[in-house]
């Protein structure tokens, strides 16, 4: 298994014992994620991995994960908590076929590796499974092992584009932060004392 495949599945089960503290009837709580409350965010990331997982079966990715308007899916929080673990286990069938191709798969015009799409995907679903997780007022931080691959990476793959539509300006937090603090903040989110 590629290293790229690991960090993908490792911030899959983050997000999933995140996903654990999300309670019945829970949505309308605020998030980390401005302008989303926990059913937006929920949505969001079950969006995400289908197309993830569409991308690295097909080659593309033709639309973006929701950002606006979420598809107006009103979906109870309780199904889609149980919808990202069958979502997940396709995106890694998908990720580990695209691992064994010679392929690339275009992003916007740009044919990527399908490592750095697993990449952006990990930290990204990592980082919700953060935000799911202070919501739900459970604040899980990201492993530290999980938390330094992902920012040692996240530095390669997050450019400008991806910061304006998934995540904030850069907060700054002590060179003494955890690691999952600083990947936190590298992407935009205030850490929680």
């Amino acid at each position: 298994m590629s290293g790229s495949l690991r960090l993908l599945e490792r911030a899959i089960c983050y997000t999933q014992e995140s996903m654990d503290a999300v309670v019945a009837g829970f949505g309308p709580l605020p998030t980390p994620c401005s302008g989303w409350d926990l059913h937006d965010l929920l949505v969001h990331v079950n969006d995400s991995l289908t197309v993830l997982q569409q991308g690295a079966d097909l080659g593309f990715i033709d639309r973006y994960p929701l950002r606006d308007g979420l598809d107006g899916c009103r979906d109870p929080t309780s199904v889609l908590v149980t919808t990202f673990p069958a979502r997940a286990r396709r995106l890694l069938h998908a990720c580990a076929d695209a691992a064994q191709s010679d392929g690339r798969i275009a992003v916007g015009g740009m044919q990527i590796a399908p490592a750095l799409v697993m990449v952006s995907g990990a930290v990204e679903i990592a980082v919700h499974g953060w935000d799911i997780s202070v919501a739900c007022g459970y604040h899980h931080p990201i492993p530290a092992t999980l938390a330094l691959g992902m920012l040692s990476l996240s530095q390669l793959v997050v450019d400008n584009w991806m910061r304006e539509s998934l995540f904030n300006a850069p907060v700054r937090v002590s060179p003494l932060a955890s690691p999952s603090d600083q990947l936190i903040a590298f992407l935009g989110r205030r850490p929680v004392a």
